[in-house]
């Protein structure tokens, strides 16, 4: 693979990359998104309000990234929730379940010790490219 098989998709209207990572990177018919978490993108900070603010924010960051690769939820085919607490599970499953159309992706979910900058849900995903 060279770098011209890979295309890095990067969007202000999601929070910038914190490290030597890409928002999402487009390579062989799919888009590969890291993980977000509920960083507000205009204000950079971690958005209050517990888990259920986490998750709307980390979904509209993550859609934000879909729309600059040009997919969308429709299009997502994998999926991978962190959560610092399974206790958060059914909160952070209700509002996941309002942006995926069915078919449902496919999906993981685990339990972590800890996020970055003390973020209680992180989501990564996959998508089909456009």
């Amino acid at each position: 693979m060279t770098p011209a098989d890979r295309q890095a998709v990067a969007t202000p209207a999601a929070p910038a990359a914190i490290g030597p990572y890409s928002q999402a990177i487009v390579s062989s018919g799919l888009v590969f998104l890291s993980g977000q978490i509920a960083i507000d993108a205009a204000t950079g900070a971690l958005v209050p309000g517990g888990v259920a603010a986490e998750t709307r924010q980390v979904l509209k960051n993550l859609g934000a990234v879909l729309d600059a690769a040009g997919s969308s939820f429709a299009r997502v085919l994998k999926t991978t929730v962190y959560l610092c607490d399974l206790a958060d599970f059914a909160t952070m499953n209700a509002i996941y379940a309002e942006h995926f159309p069915e078919p449902a992706p496919a999906r993981a979910t685990v339990e972590v010790t800890a996020l970055p900058r003390g973020a209680r849900v992180e989501i990564e995903l996959i998508a089909a490219a456009p």
